[in-house]
C-alpha cells in the first residue's frame, strides 16, 4: 500500500493512502519469558480478555493497534508477539486475503497437534492461496447448499428434545441448565443436517458428546481459562504444556468410524465430481473437524448467547417476538417454522444479527502480513512489516461507538428499525464469519461457508422460542467460553400449554 509524504514546520510526516499520519506502533512485549508470562497472566485471571486489551489501550493514549503479547506464550506458543487491532476500522485488514496469509493461524500463536487431525491439515489452516483450499472449500460450500433445506426440520428436532429435556428440569428441580441440554442435542442436530442417517447419540452412544468435547479440549486447551481450580493448577496444567494427543485416540478413532458411514454419500460425490482432486481420507477428516469444531463447536457458543441477551430483555421483548412469530406460524397450527418463514420475522433476524454482534463465536482472527502494508485506524494509521502476525479481537471492533451508537449495549432491533441502505451499511461491520455478513463464502476467501447456516439457526432458535412459549426468565453467569444459562422458568403459550395445567414449567 503505498503512502506520501507531507511538510508539517520543518518536519516530513509520512501518511496513509487516506491521509491519516503514519505513526509508530505502540506498545511493546516486554522481557523474554518473564513478561509474555505475566501478560498471560493478566489475560486469563487478573484481568480477563477485554480488560486485557481496554487497559493497554489507556495505557497508549486510545490508540487501537498495539504491540502485545498473546497467550498461552511460554512454552506452548511459538511467537506469542502480535499486532492488535482493536476497532472495526483497523480490523478490516484482518479480512483482506490479499494483505493477509492465515496458514496455520487459526488458534493463534499455536497449531496443534496433525495427530488430532488424523495427520491432515484441515481446511481452516490453510490460506485462500493454497491449492488444496480452493478444493477443500468447494466441497464444503457445495454441502452446505445441497443440505441447507435439512436444518429446519433437523432444528426443530433437537430444539424440542431440548426444551422438553428443560421443562422436566424444571418440573424435577426448579432451575435447568440450558448449557447442557444445548451440548447434547446439537451433535445429532449438527450430523442430521449435514449428512442425514443414524444421529451419533443412537450410533455412537450417549458419550458421543462427551467425545466430541473431549477431542475440542485437546485442541483448544492452551486457550481455555476458569475451568479447573486453583487458577494456578489450571495454568500449569492447560496452558504450560499441551496435552498429549494419544490420550485422545481412542475417541477420535470412535467419531471417525461414525462419519465414515454417515458421511459416505458426501465422500462418494466429491470423488466423482472432482476425481482425484482429495484424498478420500483427507476428505473425510475435514468433515469431521466441519461438523465438531466448525459447526458444533459453533453452535455450543451461538446458542447460550443468544438465550442470555433474550433473558436479559425481558417480557417486553418477549412479547414483541411471540407476536412477530405467531403472526406468521401460529402457535398450535400444523405448520412448521421454515426457513421462508423466518425471513418474514423482522425482529427475529434483528436480535440474531445483534447477538452475533455482540458476541461473535470466534472472537479473534490472526494472520501474517504477506508484505509491508499500513493498516488505518480511525484517526492513525501504522506500518506493519512482512510476516508480522496481526491478532483482530472482534468484540472491540463490532462493539466500536465510531460505527455502532450504543454499541456496547444490545439493542435488540437494530437492524429491525432503520432503512435498508443503514441496514447493510452496518452489517458490513457484523463480521463473526471472517468476512462481512453482507459477503458470501467462495473458494478463494475464508468466510466461514456454513454462514447462512448459523443465521438461520438463530433465527430458528427464537423463532421456535416464541412459537411455544410467552416468556421465560433465567440467571446467566459468564465464563470465558460461553455464558452458563440456567432457566428459572418457562411460561407456555396458551395453546401449547392447554390440556398442561397452568402453562407453567
Amino acid at each position: 500500500m503505498a503512502s506520501k509524504l507531507a511538510n508539517s514546520g520543518d518536519e516530513h510526516q509520512k501518511l496513509s493512502p487516506s491521509g491519516l499520519p503514519v505513526r509508530k506502533i505502540p506498545g511493546g512485549y516486554g522481557v523474554p519469558f518473564f513478561s509474555p508470562l505475566r501478560d498471560r497472566l493478566d489475560y486469563y485471571y487478573f484481568q480477563g480478555v477485554e480488560e486485557y486489551f481496554r487497559s493497554r489501550i489507556a495505557r497508549h493514549g486510545g490508540a487501537t493497534v498495539l504491540r502485545v503479547n498473546m497467550p498461552p506464550g511460554p512454552f506452548v506458543s511459538g511467537d506469542h508477539r502480535v499486532v492488535a487491532v482493536l476497532d472495526a476500522r483497523s480490523f478490516r485488514v484482518m479480512l483482506d486475503d490479499s494483505r493477509i496469509d492465515k496458514s496455520g493461524t487459526l488458534d493463534g500463536t499455536f497449531m496443534p497437534s496433525l495427530a488430532l487431525f488424523g495427520d491432515h491439515l484441515p481446511l481452516a489452516f490453510l490460506d485462500g492461496a493454497d491449492p488444496r483450499h480452493a478444493s477443500l472449500k468447494r466441497v464444503m460450500i457445495r454441502l452446505a447448499a445441497a443440505r441447507m433445506h435439512h436444518v429446519a426440520p433437523a432444528f426443530g428436532a433437537a430444539f424440542a428434545a431440548t426444551f422438553d429435556g428443560v421443562e422436566a428440569g424444571l418440573a424435577a428441580s426448579g432451575a435447568v441448565e440450558f448449557n447442557k441440554h444445548n451440548m447434547r442435542h446439537m451433535l445429532d442436530f449438527t450430523c442430521a443436517a449435514l449428512f442425514g442417517g443414524a444421529l451419533p447419540s443412537n450410533a455412537i452412544g450417549d458419550d458421543a458428546t462427551a467425545k466430541a468435547f473431549k477431542w475440542l479440549v485437546f485442541q483448544l486447551h492452551p486457550l481455555a481459562s476458569k475451568a479447573i481450580k486453583p487458577w494456578l493448577l489450571e495454568d500449569l496444567l492447560l496452558h504450560t504444556f499441551r496435552l498429549p494427543p494419544f490420550l485422545v485416540r481412542g475417541d477420535y478413532a470412535k467419531l471417525t468410524a461414525y462419519f465414515t458411514n454417515v458421511a459416505a454419500g458426501v465422500l462418494d460425490d466429491a470423488e466423482k465430481a472432482d476425481p482425484g482432486s482429495i484424498p478420500r481420507d483427507e476428505l473425510l477428516h475435514n468433515l469431521i473437524f466441519l461438523a465438531i469444531f466448525n459447526a458444533y463447536g459453533g453452535y455450543k457458543i451461538f446458542l447460550p448467547h443468544l438465550v442470555k441477551w433474550l433473558a436479559r430483555a425481558g417480557p417486553e421483548l418477549h412479547g414483541r417476538l411471540a407476536d412477530e412469530v405467531r403472526a406468521v406460524v401460529p402457535t398450535g397450527s400444523t405448520s412448521a417454522v421454515t426457513l421462508t418463514a423466518v425471513e418474514k420475522m423482522p425482529l427475529v433476524k434483528s436480535v440474531v444479527w445483534e447477538t452475533l454482534r455482540m458476541n461473535p463465536p470466534v472472537e479473534f482472527q490472526y494472520g501474517r502480513a504477506r508484505e509491508d502494508t499500513i493498516i488505518e485506524s480511525h484517526d492513525a494509521a501504522y506500518e506493519v512489516k512482512k510476516g508480522e502476525m496481526l491478532c483482530g479481537y472482534q468484540p472491540l471492533a463490532t462493539r466500536d461507538e465510531r460505527v455502532f451508537q450504543r454499541g456496547r449495549e444490545f439493542v435488540p432491533d437494530r437492524f429491525a428499525a432503520c432503512s435498508d441502505d443503514d441496514r447493510r451499511r452496518l452489517l458490513e461491520h457484523v463480521v463473526w464469519s471472517n468476512g462481512p455478513e453482507t459477503g458470501e463464502a467462495t473458494e478463494g476467501n475464508k468466510q466461514c461457508p456454513g454462514k447462512d447456516a448459523v443465521v438461520a439457526v438463530g433465527r430458528l432458535m427464537v423463532a421456535e422460542l416464541f412459537r411455544r412459549y410467552d416468556t421465560f426468565a433465567a440467571s446467566v453467569e459468564e465464563t470465558p467460553l460461553e455464558p452458563v444459562v440456567t432457566i428459572t422458568s418457562l411460561t407456555k403459550a396458551a395453546a401449547v400449554s392447554a390440556g398442561h395445567g397452568d402453562g407453567k414449567a
